[in-house]
């Protein structure tokens, strides 16, 4: 079995950063890939940023040069620096753990960008 446990949501004002943390634990395999999904109210969810166990990253174009996904390799902890945030950045943060194609989610973390 493979566990996802979230931290670092909250409230933040436009302009402002946050840093979400997850940590996998579990079952855990090579190759895989570690990232991050959004939900906002009324829209599906969608892939923020994810960057697999060889270091490549990949991006949502609305979050490119404002975000920065990372991995501590040793730890199984998969982080997602957010600058710049703006109000549309609103959403419930969802990570994201795969290997052999099998998707594992945790709880998500409300992200709130609001003056």
């Amino acid at each position: 079995q493979v566990r996802l446990v979230e931290s670092g949501g909250g409230l933040v004002q436009p302009g402002g950063s946050l840093r979400l943390s997850c940590v996998v634990s579990g079952s855990i395999f090579s190759p895989n890939t570690m990232g991050w999904y959004r939900q906002a109210p009324g829209k599906r969810r969608e892939l923020v940023a994810d960057i697999n166990n060889a270091g490549t990253t990949n991006y949502a174009g609305s979050v490119k040069d404002r975000f920065t996904v990372s991995r501590d390799y040793a730890k199984n902890t998969v982080f997602l620096q957010m600058n710049s945030l703006k109000p549309e950045d609103t959403a419930v943060y969802y990570c994201n753990f795969v290997q052999f194609n099998w998707n594992h989610w945790g709880q998500g973390t409300q992200v709130t960008v609001s003056s």
